[in-house]
């Protein structure tokens, strides 16, 4: 992700997360000064921002800040491709862990999480602002014990 990506990732944020979404502000920081965030986009072939997560790389362990697919582009292969990309990149790191937190209404996210071998370690009560839980979900991807979790 780069500066000119950021009003195609707010405009995708606040269809996709109406009421909860990320504003410009909270993608330029984490772009800027969050120094453990990755972001990346994914375009077609006419730039247009089709998808996008923000991974934090935290010594050992990262987390799933944020992943979305625009409505259009779901049920192609995106967001496994973000996925694959986001655990590749946490191997590559040498983490041990990819955790991150899904509404536990979001049942398409919910089985591609799973399906990928995040497993619901927990719930959190009123995680998210309209005070919805949310599943704390974790998997292996690596570390020094298990190089081939990710695949």
């Amino acid at each position: 992700m780069v500066d000119a990506d950021i009003d195609a990732v707010t405009t995708l944020e606040e269809q996709l997360f109406p009421g909860d979404c990320w504003d410009r502000r909270q993608f330029l920081y984490e772009l800027h000064e969050n120094p453990f965030a990755r972001l990346f986009v994914i375009e077609n072939d006419d730039g247009i921002v089709n998808g996008y997560c923000d991974l934090w790389i935290m010594y050992e362990q990262a987390q799933v800040a944020n992943i979305a697919v625009s409505a259009s582009c779901q049920r192609q292969g995106l967001g496994q491709l973000l996925m694959d990309h986001m655990c590749a990149q946490s191997l590559a790191q040498g983490c041990e862990y990819l955790s991150l937190e899904v509404r536990l209404s979001n049942q398409a996210a919910v089985h591609l999480y799973e399906k990928n071998g995040f497993i619901k370690a927990s719930k959190r009560k009123g995680y998210y602002s309209d005070g919805e839980d949310a599943w704390l979900m974790v998997k292996p991807v690596g570390g020094s014990n298990d190089t081939d979790s990710c695949n």
